[in-house]
This record gives structure tokens, sequence and C-alpha cells, in this order.
């Protein structure tokens, strides 16, 4: 396989996604807790998995990877609390039914609190809305708590050595059956990725030093990978700590896929952009990637409500989610790859 974009984070899939992909000459499509999967029972099933398949090889798409189970599937593993062992084999039975569907990858997080925010009606160029995020504004919240997927019950306090804990337990009960299936896991870093703890709880992959660390308490099993977001990355030391992210994991093939975004500034405050201004040189990393032996795909992550656009994170429709900003940022990675003389759209 190569390098490629695939049309990424697609939260409710219906006909006017599918337009939205081909549109652009996209072939393939990664969904983000789609929410045609309804999992009542704690897990997917079989059945809702298979019907989102064929709807998708109906549409004449290749579907790479499914991101995020449901907060409620997941946030006892997290916090490691009583029920957690519950909800572990409800993965492997959601990890077992995608594998007989024939999606192998799954993206999970260890974000007890989610992606926080600070403001979600940022102005950006133009004044596009964008979010941004202020630890001296911590206080106040998090702008993103009416996300679907950020948990709403009580936290109690969690320090970094019992994330790290929680965190192990989960890859040795999960890995030797993702092995024996086949199946990819990939680990999202923290965003933002700052040690000052968000809503009671401390974060941990904050900093290439732990994201290599992640990997090496994965004991070298093929079935774990980074969801390598590189504008949560950037927010930690801009194209630096980048950089240093892709030249230890891409050799090792533990780059399971992209989230192609930037931001402007680092931790304790930045501010989501455009690509092309931020804290990276779009080119030179996707260039990097290809040098390093990534042979995954990207995909476009959050991006700037332009004129026209409804806001940024508040809707996750199809017809907010086909918007001018998602168009801009696929159109810019498709003319980088097209520079950089990559294939950009590729079946896998």
């Amino acid at each position: 396989m190569a390098m490629r974009i695939s049309l990424g984070h697609v939260d409710e899939y219906d006909e006017k996604v599918a337009t939205f992909a081909h549109q652009l000459g996209l072939p393939t499509i990664q969904l983000h807790c789609p929410t045609n999967l309804a999992g009542t029972d704690g897990y997917w099933s079989l059945a809702e998995l298979q019907a989102l398949r064929e709807r998708c090889d109906a549409d004449g798409l290749i579907i790479e990877g499914l991101e995020n189970v449901p907060a409620a599937h997941f946030t006892k593993i997290q916090r490691g609390v009583p029920g957690r062992d519950e909800q572990i084999e409800n993965y492997l039975k959601t990890m077992t039914n995608m594998a007989r569907v024939g999606i192998r990858l799954l993206g999970f997080n260890f974000l007890t609190t989610f992606v926080w925010r600070t403001d979600m009606a940022a102005k950006g160029r133009g004044n596009a809305a964008v979010t941004a995020f202020d630890l001296d504004r911590i206080e106040a919240g998090n702008a993103l708590a009416t996300y679907r997927l950020t948990p709403d019950e009580p936290l109690e306090q969690l320090t970094a050595a019992q994330m790290w804990d929680n965190y192990q337990y989960f890859l040795d009960a999960v890995l030797p059956t993702a092995e024996s299936l086949g199946m990819r896991l990939a680990l999202h870093p923290d965003d933002p990725p700052t040690e000052e703890p968000l809503g009671g709880s401390a974060r941990i992959f904050t900093s290439p030093a732990a994201l290599i660390e992640a990997h090496r308490r994965a004991g070298g099993s093929a079935a774990w990978g980074l969801n390598f977001c590189i504008g949560t990355v950037s927010e930690m030391a801009g194209e630096d700590s980048v950089n240093e992210v892709i030249d230890a994991l891409a050799p090792l093939d533990a780059i399971a896929y992209v989230h192609f975004r930037d931001v402007r500034g680092t931790v304790p405050r930045f501010t989501e952009c455009f690509l092309g201004e931020g804290n990276l040189d779009p080119a030179r990393v996707i260039r990097r990637l290809h040098e390093r032996g990534f042979d995954g795909f990207l995909i476009d992550d959050h991006v700037p409500a332009m004129i026209g656009d409804p806001n940024t994170w508040g809707d996750t429709s199809s017809e907010a989610y086909c918007s001018r900003g998602r168009a801009h940022a696929i159109g810019y990675l498709q003319g980088v790859f097209n520079a950089l003389g990559l294939p950009a759209a590729q079946a896998c």
C-alpha cells in the first residue's frame, strides 16, 4: 500500500457524505463512532456492522477503519473502575464483529474527560470559526462538554500512575485477541497535551517520549498502532515534536493512520487554524512521513468553519460535515500530494 488520503472523521454516514467523497475523488472512508451503529448492548453488533459495510460498498466506498466506540462503552476501562472487565469483554465482541465484516482498524483514546477546549468560537483567518485552548481559563470548564463523546459521569481524581496502569491493563486484555483477529488498535494522543490535570484526571500521552513509551508497553505487538493526530502533537512543541514522532515510529510501522490538521501556538495556549498557517509546513511533514516509510492513510481532521458553514464542532450532521472548510482542507492535502508526486487517492 501507498500513503493516501481518505475521507475521515465521519460521524453520520449517509448519501450526502458518499456524494461528497466521490466529488472529492476519494474512494475510501473512515468513520468516527458513527451514529449508524447503535451499540445498544454495550458493543457494536455483527448485524449493524454488516449493514454499514454493505451500505458503503453499495455507495462505492471502502471503509478504512472506525474510531472511538461510544463513551458509555469505554469510560470504565479508561478510569479503571468496577465494570471495566465487562466493558473489555464487550470491546472484544466489537473487535470480533468488526473483523468478521472485514473492518480491521479501530481507533481509541485514553482521554477520561475527552478533548478539552476553552473556546469553541474563536476567530481564525477571515473570521472563520475555530476552537482554542488556554490553560489559564480551564476553571470555567470544558467548552466542548456538550459534544456527544464527552463523558458526563462524575470523575474521581486520577493520577498519571493510575492512568498508565489502566492503559496497560487494557493492552494486556485486548492485544492478544486483536492479534488473532488481524485487527489493529490505534491510540490517539491526549488533546490538549498538557501535564495539568483537566476535569480531575491526569493526561499521560502528552509528549513524543510518552507516545514512544505507549508503543513500548505494547510489547512489539503488530496489533498496536498510533493514531497520529498531527495537530495534537504539534500542540506539544510544533513541528519538532511532529518530526520526533515520525522518526521514532514510522520506520517501525507503528503509525496506523494520520489526522492531519494544525494549530497556531503550543500548550499552554493554542488556536486551531487553516492548513499552512500554523506550527508546521504540511508539505515537509508529508514528505517526511513518506521518506520514513509510512504507507497508511491520512484524513482531514478538525476544520475551520468558513462562511456559510455550521459551527466547527457543534453539529455532527452530514450537512455540517460536508462543509467548505473540509473541502478546503482536503483540496489542500491533495495539492500537496500532487506537488510531491504522490497519488492522493488509492483504493486499499
